[in-house]
């Protein structure tokens, strides 16, 4: 297990690529989250309640 942990003489680059690529991952999952909830919060802020007398009228042919 040791020889695995140490990747031949390279565990230092391996081990920091594994990690940047998990923090990367994490902060693009988290900005994506963040993003969504503004502009869910946006969205209800800037709706305005249906006007009944606006509705489309269906034509029949």
């Amino acid at each position: 297990m040791k020889e695995f942990l140490a990747m031949g003489g390279y565990a230092v680059y391996v081990w920091a690529a594994y990690g940047m690529t998990v923090v990367v991952i994490a902060l693009n999952a988290w900005a994506a989250q963040r993003r969504l909830r503004r502009t869910l919060g946006e969205l209800k802020t800037t709706a305005q309640p249906e006007d009944p007398a606006r509705r489309p009228t269906v034509r029949k042919v």
